[in-house]
């Protein structure tokens, strides 16, 4: 999930255009600068070149600053609608501006907007630093803060008030105006450094694969694999051969089905190579100087680590207590991993295969383990998840069943890729509800990952409403002249999880803006998107969106019972793997020392530490890990995976009680959790639906760990 954050975007604002008529003619042509006349007000991208954002951004800026200027001269008392309100409402042109902009420089990166980063990442960043340590904006902040019982304030404007102080002081409003001044510096490098890391990432993958020339090196693995792979590699001037790429659907595909060993092998070391093989993309220069800068600022802030920093205000409160939940589900994942390794060493060594488990074995034992044991292997299934009916009737299923939605194609309107899907939302009654929109396969000029975003925000404020534009990005193989589009079990739980994301910002009814739809604590963000996993696996929803691709018939009972009876399989590598990621994360950020670290070197040390498995690597290894190095956004925040799973696990106890389609369940969940956004304290909500604060033990449950 990635969410767009006008404090995370920094750095040094380029001359505005000329005064005159040169001006006026950069507004009439640049669509940023007119009202948006597309239905719902989506972005007209078809008409936005990338000549249109810098011009647009320097004139958003310029506007803001216009009104950042008007609040701080208000000579009147400051209060909660002439400071914090009208701060929350500010900034149109520089949000449509930047909003489109973040939306694309990863969906559709094309080389001209990874130049166009280069120049505006900085200016965002600079542009964020320049608002949240403007001492006289923050003095009027400060002011309403302080006085928020006396200016009658209600609970939901004391909450906007107090995220905006407190977002204020965590970005160096206290700070002495020379502090600020590094506090700037850092804040630029850092958005360089970050652009840097995630730039090497997408040019390593793209540029880094698996070449096969013999058909027989190919056994085992889908035929949609194969046509891709195929395709692939003509396209790269390769006919007659076949070429797989670090993507998750081709990646996994080579690991979990490849019958070639050597193959295996080979697609496991080039991915775990990504970013660190000492060429031009290495990113260990980039994580010591981003850990660096990072440091020093979490000092600058009073705080002793970076760690202590991030974690301060949301849910976790302390490095502690997130660090006490990790190990309390590490210790019985790598006992229960154990087992596992040694059922897969039992079946490789029954077979024959004359190996050790290594870790580029252990998917592909995994899946004929699964298959002895339960009677299916994932190609029993992938013809089933046929992707338009995974979204049409699973994914808009379940939102219609739980919420009352409906979903209208709208194939008139913009978008900023031909295979994109625009939707019209509508609830019950027939009122728009959101605009949504699927961008599903992989592309060379797209990053890598799902992800879910917001082009606008939906929020109710005064008796008028402003509805979101949301959408979901995966990274599926695409369909070929022969074969549609067929998911993996793991694609479709992917699916469901951005589209839990995604109901979170479409049914979102706060007053304000900074406190709609995902604008809340980090620990929280993941339970709708988790939660919404549960329900791929729900009989009556699985039936009706699991169809056999060319008869049409529904997933057959024997199948399900199958599905559902294995979901706790594996669970000890796909949790350890988990938490050894969220684990890696926060001992990088507790580093309080400013040599440099060589960074297979620290993970090594990090691995014998925890006294994690051999078998099992990281999620993610720190050269490409983009949640952490690529953006402040999950820095130190990976274990709220963890966290947030905890939440689910106790919440879906309800649903399994009262009936997983219950709408009266559903409605309460809407209410407290998809609804509210941030307008009380997460834990507050989170205890109005549930009725209690969440119980570890129900995820160790529901992993089989316990």
């Amino acid at each position: 999930m990635k969410t767009i954050i006008l404090s995370i975007i920094a750095a040094g604002c380029l001359a505005l255009p000329a005064a005159g008529a040169k001006k006026k003619a950069v507004k009439q042509e640049n669509p940023f600068l007119a009202p948006y006349t597309a239905k719902y007000g989506i972005p007209p991208f078809e008409e936005i070149k990338i000549e249109h954002y810098l011009p647009a951004l320097e004139i958003g800026i310029k506007q803001h600053n216009d009104e950042i200027n008007a609040i701080v001269v208000k000579r009147s008392r400051p209060d909660f609608e002439n400071t914090v309100l009208a701060l929350d409402m500010s900034g149109e042109v520089y949000n449509k501006v930047s909003s489109v902009f973040m939306a694309l420089s990863e969906s559709n990166a094309t080389p001209e907007m990874q130049e166009l980063a280069k120049t505006l990442s900085p200016m965002l960043t600079a542009h964020a630093d320049e608002v949240y340590m403007n001492a006289e904006l923050f003095k009027r902040i400060k002011d309403v803060h302080d006085n928020a019982d006396a200016l009658g304030l209600n609970p939901v404007q004391k909450r906007l008030t107090d995220k905006y102080y407190k977002r204020f002081v965590r970005n160096g409003a206290l700070l002495s105006a020379a502090d600020q001044d590094t506090l700037k510096s850092i804040n630029s490098r850092l958005a360089t450094l970050q652009l840097n890391f995630l730039t090497n990432v997408m040019s390593e993958i793209a540029n880094n694969y698996v070449v096969v020339d013999k058909a027989e090196r190919l056994a085992g693995l889908p035929q949609t694999t194969i046509d891709a792979a195929a395709k692939l590699a003509a396209d790269k001037g390769m006919p007659g051969k076949w070429l797989f790429t670090a993507s998750s659907s081709s990646r996994l595909a080579v690991l979990c089905g490849a019958d070639d060993r050597g193959l295996r092998e080979e697609m496991y070391k080039m991915y775990m190579a990504t970013c660190s093989r000492g060429n031009e993309f290495d990113n260990s220069a980039n994580i010591n100087e981003i850990l660096k800068l990072r440091q020093r600022k979490a000092k600058l802030l009073g705080f002793d680590t970076f760690a202590d920093y991030a974690i301060d205000p949301v849910m976790a409160k302390t490095v502690e207590s997130a660090e006490n939940l990790l190990l309390s589900i590490w210790k019985p994942a790598i006992k229960k991993v154990e087992e596992e390794v040694a059922d897969l060493q039992a079946y490789a060594d029954k077979h024959g295969a004359g190996i050790t488990i290594q870790p580029w074995d252990y998917y592909y034992y995994a899946e004929k383990v699964k298959a002895e044991k339960f009677s299916f292997s994932e190609d029993d299934v992938r013809p089933y998840f046929q992707i338009d009916n995974v979204v049409e009737n699973g994914l808009f299923y379940i939102a219609n069943k739980l919420y009352g939605l409906t979903f209208t194609k709208m194939p008139k309107a913009p978008k900023y890729y031909p295979e994109v899907n625009v939707y019209d939302v509508k609830d019950a009654k027939g009122n728009h509800v959101a605009v949504f929109m699927t961008d599903y396969f992989q592309r060379p000029i797209k990053a890598q990952g799902a992800w879910m975003m917001e082009l606008s925000q939906g929020y109710n404020f005064d008796g008028k409403s402003e509805r979101p534009i949301v959408y979901n990005v995966g990274n599926f193989t695409a369909p070929t002249k022969n074969m549609p589009s067929l998911l993996s079990l793991d694609e479709v739980e992917t699916a469901f999880h951005e589209f839990g994301h995604a109901l979170h910002g479409m049914l979102s009814q706060a007053a304000y803006k900074g406190l709609a739809g995902t604008s809340i604590d980090r620990d929280m963000v993941e339970l709708p998107s988790q939660l919404n996993e549960h329900w791929m696996l729900v009989p009556e929803v699985l039936k009706n969106y699991a169809k056999h691709y060319k008869t049409g018939e529904v997933i057959p009972q024997n199948l399900v019972d199958k599905l559902i009876e294995s979901s706790k399989f594996n669970q000890g590598f796909m949790t350890t793997e988990l938490v050894g990621a969220a684990l890696l994360d926060i001992e990088w950020h507790k580093v309080n020392w400013c040599d440099n670290i060589d960074v297979k070197a620290f993970e090594k040390y990090i691995s014998r530490k925890l006294g994690k498995p051999s078998v099992i690597e990281y999620r993610y290894r720190s050269p490409y890990f983009k949640h952490i190095f690529g953006s402040d956004e999950y820095a130190c925040g990976y274990y709220t995976y963890l966290w947030a799973q905890v939440l689910e696990a106790d919440a879906w106890k309800r649903f399994v009680e009262e009936g997983p389609l219950n709408v009266n369940t559903a409605t309460d969940y809407k209410t407290y959790i998809l609804e509210a956004g941030d307008t009380e304290d997460a834990m507050t909500l989170y205890k109005k639906f549930r009725g209690h604060e969440p119980d570890a033990e129900a995820l160790l449950h529901q992993r089989g760990l316990k």
